[in-house]
């Protein structure tokens, strides 16, 4: 006997349009959509809320924000995964690529040593059914730091890798190219003195002259043989695209300038950027806006970041504010595109026999409310 559920009196955002009506789900998957609302008693009323297809978030560093809630605090794994877990699908995200830095900048930070017992904490609670979300992995390689590649080929095996990105980091490149800001930012983030700082940079300088250029093609390469998606990070020229196009990058990751966002989505690259940016106005650290890309018709993504709630709400906004952005195409940047760049063509959209992963949402002055969500059918918040 099948498992059959109706959500009914809907705005229903499909990936072109939004109709008011129903949805039949059946065992787990989207059976039927209906421009017109049902009349079976059993139908679940959503009130006239929208019914949206789940988030997909390529990018967050969520999870290791609750690993480490205070400098020197390592919470226990299980719990952070749990905890991070609860603010993914209280957010509408039901498909989250865990973004597992692989290097570290800090020259007190320890995330080497957190990489398997974060690995490890995901696969359990999935395993035991502690978690809501589905939970797949991004590994962001730090080119600069020695020891990206080996720790790379150790984790580059497991089933759930979805996304790489690469990452450099080092003074005056890509995110920070003026001297003053990188010192600025990265003093303040993790509270070095002048010497420290310093020292900080001429280390990552060797590093960078030593690693980043061997690293980053080898990592290129072996993604290019498992077929894995590969993303840039912080392309800032024309120059800087090329060499993603020529190392096979399907991502832009946050490009900091409107010429590198361009160049990227007119040769085929998807070109994200961070909901947060949208939410505040422009960029923390800068940077091009946003929503200035949305203007030139050249954002194709958006990642929730640091910020989970700030998806939904940032695809609202975009709805709401920008021309050109229709709410069927705000949402698809949260969940259609971003599940198709990295090969999940069962899930993103509002259409007959993908997965019924599912939010009901109430628009509500300045935030959207989440009222449900399933995953599969199955309802999870």
């Amino acid at each position: 006997m099948s498992d059959e559920m109706i959500l009914n009196n809907a705005r229903v955002v499909t990936a072109d349009q939004v109709f008011h009506g129903s949805v039949l789900v059946r065992d787990g998957l989207i059976a039927d959509l209906d421009a017109s609302r049902s009349a079976l008693p059993q139908a679940f009323d959503l009130q006239g809320d929208y019914l949206m297809p789940g988030l997909i978030e390529l990018h967050t560093d969520n999870l290791e924000k609750h690993m480490s809630p205070r400098p020197g605090v390592d919470w226990p794994s299980l719990s952070a995964v749990i905890t991070h877990d609860a603010q993914m699908i209280s957010s509408g995200i039901t498909t989250v690529l865990d973004a597992i830095s692989i290097g570290d900048i800090n020259p007190r930070g320890h995330r080497l040593t957190k990489l398997s017992p974060m690995v490890n904490a995901i696969e359990q609670a999935e395993k035991n059914g502690l978690t809501r979300a589905e939970h797949r992995l991004h590994l962001r390689c730090e080119v600069v730091h020695p020891e990206t590649q080996d720790v790379f080929e150790r984790l580059a095996t497991n089933p759930r890798l979805s996304l790489v990105s690469i990452m450099d980091h080092s003074p005056g490149q890509r995110q920070f190219v003026n001297l003053d800001k990188y010192r600025a930012y990265y003093m303040g983030k993790y509270s070095l003195n002048p010497d420290e700082m310093d020292e900080l940079m001429q280390r990552q300088i060797k590093n960078a002259q030593n690693n980043s250029d061997r690293q980053r093609k080898a990592i290129a390469a072996h993604c290019a043989r498992q077929n894995v998606p590969l993303a840039s990070h912080d392309d800032a020229t024309a120059a800087h695209v090329e060499e993603s196009i020529g190392l096979g990058m399907a991502i832009a990751e946050f490009p900091t300038t409107a010429e590198a966002a361009s160049v990227s989505h007119k040769n085929g690259l998807k070109v994200m950027m961070g909901a947060p940016n949208i939410i505040r106005g422009g960029s923390h650290s800068g940077n091009i806006a946003a929503s200035a890309l949305a203007r030139e018709g050249v954002l194709d993504i958006l990642s929730s970041d640091y910020y989970p709630s700030s998806l939904l709400q940032a695809a609202l906004r975009l709805a709401e504010t920008e021309e050109g952005y229709s709410l069927p195409k705000a949402i698809r940047a949260v969940s259609k595109t971003p599940a198709e760049t990295v090969g999940l063509r069962d899930r993103g959209e509002i259409r007959t026999g993908l997965r019924a992963d599912l939010i009901q949402v109430r628009a509500s002055p300045g935030h959207p409310i989440i009222h449900q969500v399933w995953k599969q059918g199955r309802r999870v918040f």
